[in-house]
């Protein structure tokens, strides 16, 4: 995953902290309905400049983030020295998580897991379903096929592309996927939701999803125990 060195410079400017400050309504609805059923620990993974990590540990969840750019990780925890907040940050790899088996209830990754190919996803998510515990909900954005940017630029790997004369990110790969691309590459992960919406851009379709990793489900309904944290 290139596409941090793209936006370590854009989350270096005022105006391109402000477009990535609010987080978005989907996110919001999902983390707090997920905090009624007792999620508590939760990680955004590639968390910019905070929008979703601040709002996480706002609404009393034990927020952390990660992400590739230390420019957005020193926003992230500027912000929340400002907002007076507890937020854990780290600079790192996202095929190394540097947090231990069975750590979160939820993990987010919000317009952060495309900017890869197949096998650099595969090592991503193998990540995700080790720090997440039996039950945890994965919550994420993948590019559609649907999408206007589908097909342009270089074909580097199977649906990933870059396009050599972007000004923006999309110099570094992009991965596009449909429905049955989804349940393929997450493998081990029980789909419980799939939207293929559009973004602010027209034509900027993204996939909304919403995974649980397999655990004992709580009579009555379709979601796993978040209580089944270590040590209890």
């Amino acid at each position: 995953m290139t596409a941090h060195l793209y936006w370590d410079e854009v989350w270096r400017t005022d105006s391109g902290r402000t477009d990535w400050s609010r987080p978005h309504p989907w996110v919001v609805d999902e983390a707090a309905r997920l905090q009624k059923l007792g999620a508590k620990d939760v990680l955004d993974l590639g968390c910019g400049v905070g929008r979703h990590a601040l709002w996480f540990a706002e609404a009393g969840f034990a927020s952390s983030g990660t992400d590739a750019s230390e420019a957005a990780v020193a926003a992230a925890r500027e912000e929340s020295a400002r907002r007076g907040v507890e937020l854990a940050l780290e600079v790192g790899d996202f095929t190394e998580l540097p947090y231990a088996d069975d750590s979160f209830d939820y993990v987010l990754a919000f317009n952060v897991v495309y900017h890869n190919d197949e096998a650099g996803l595969a090592k991503v998510l193998d990540e995700v379903r080790r720090v997440l515990r039996p039950g945890g909900i994965y919550q994420s954005t993948m590019l559609s096929k649907r999408n206007g940017e589908y097909g342009r630029g270089n074909e580097v790997s199977p649906n990933t592309f870059c396009q050599p004369e972007a000004t923006d990110d999309k110099v570094h790969p992009h991965m596009y996927v449909d429905a049955a691309d989804l349940l393929r590459l997450h493998e081990g992960f029980r789909l419980l939701s799939a939207t293929d919406a559009e973004h602010a851009k027209p034509g900027s379709f993204h996939w909304h999803c919403v995974f649980e990793l397999p655990g004992q489900d709580v009579a009555g309904t379709r979601h796993g125990h978040f209580a089944q944290r270590a040590g209890e």
